[in-house]
């Protein structure tokens, strides 16, 4: 088996800048991890493109084959919870940053990375859900456990076309959420409206730095840009309003102040899915399955790309020229 070859992105550092090429492997050339994973998809995230095309400090070692998702099928494994044939996920613990990752025809990682495929979900699916829409998944769930509910008053999702905020879209709309979406530009409109999204709120002021304290609008948020944006949600959000916070797409500062939080009460609760534990993943994703309607799948995945096509996805990302989901076809 070591002999067969398969084909994986690489990145490789050159004179300090990142050097992405499709390049044929060995099972041999693979991490010594205890379970063989056959890839069927994986996806473009924000993370992925910054990796790719190096405008980001996301890999930690290299050589790196990137992609911080991915669903197949185990080939082999030494875990004892899995078995060959069967089906799964794994989003996150710092694949595709750290460990080797999806944009491979096969992997080797941590059993205990892995999640068994949900009932009712095929791998493709699974992966036009992706790390980005498992996260959006965890974003409702912070606002519920912290008592938003749709009785609770309007909920804004900034970056809404992009792929958290498209699945947060979704989720809540069928929840029964009033939803509002930023998006950046009304050419987005159309696709986050059909996701069922109440109103958009685009305006000039979100290029700017809010007051400190703005008009009460919002009982509830889920944030994927940070930066500016989230200053202004933090200083819109109603008394005892929550913000669950996930993204830098527009900067990791936050030039904002106390006064949300000591004379409104607002909640800024983080959102992480790179270490969550396995049972919380294992629940998140029996939920989606649930939850996100399924027949807005389709829509919320823009473009499947082949391994080859990555790189240019990756720019047209970062440049904010595309919207929803990108699937990876590694086959």
């Amino acid at each position: 088996m070591s002999e067969q070859t398969f084909n994986a992105m690489v990145l490789r550092e050159e004179d300090k800048k990142t050097k992405a090429a499709i390049e044929s492997l060995t099972f041999d050339a693979l991490p010594g991890e205890d379970t063989l994973v056959k890839i069927e998809y994986s996806t473009l995230n924000y993370k992925d493109a910054l990796a790719v095309t190096g405008k980001g400090k996301i890999v930690k070692s290299w050589p790196l084959v990137p992609g911080i998702d991915f669903a197949g099928e185990v080939v082999e494994t030494s875990n004892p919870k899995l078995k060959a044939g069967q089906k799964v996920v794994l989003t996150g613990w710092s694949v595709g940053e750290k460990y080797w990752g999806g944009y491979s025809q096969y992997q080797r990682v941590r059993g205990e990375w892995l999640v068994p495929l949900p009932k009712g979900l095929t791998t493709r699916q699974a992966m036009m859900i992706g790390t980005a829409g498992f996260t959006g998944m965890l974003c409702v769930n912070a606002l519920e456990d912290a008592g938003v509910t749709p009785q609770s008053g309007p909920v804004l999702v900034t970056g809404a076309a992009g792929g958290v905020g498209s699945v947060a879209v979704a989720i809540l709309s069928k929840l029964g959420y009033s939803v509002s979406a930023l998006t950046g530009s009304t050419d987005k409109h159309e696709y986050v409206k059909a996701l069922g999204a109440r109103e958009f709120v685009d305006g000039p002021e979100w290029a700017d730095p809010p007051r400190p304290l703005e008009g009460q609008k919002w009982a509830a948020a889920v944030d994927t840009v940070g930066s500016k944006v989230l200053a202004r949600v933090l200083a819109e959000m109603n008394y005892n309003g929550v913000v669950a916070a996930c993204g830098l797409a527009g900067g990791a500062d936050l030039p904002t102040t106390v006064m949300p939080f000591i004379l409104r009460g607002v909640k800024l609760l983080g959102v992480d899915s790179v270490m969550l534990p396995s049972k919380d993943r294992v629940m998140a994703w029996n939920r989606i399955v649930i939850d996100l309607p399924g027949d807005l799948l389709d829509g919320i995945t823009a473009q499947t790309v082949r391994l080859e096509e990555v790189g240019a996805a990756a720019e047209a990302m970062l440049a904010g020229q595309l919207r929803g989901r990108v699937l990876v076809d590694v086959n």
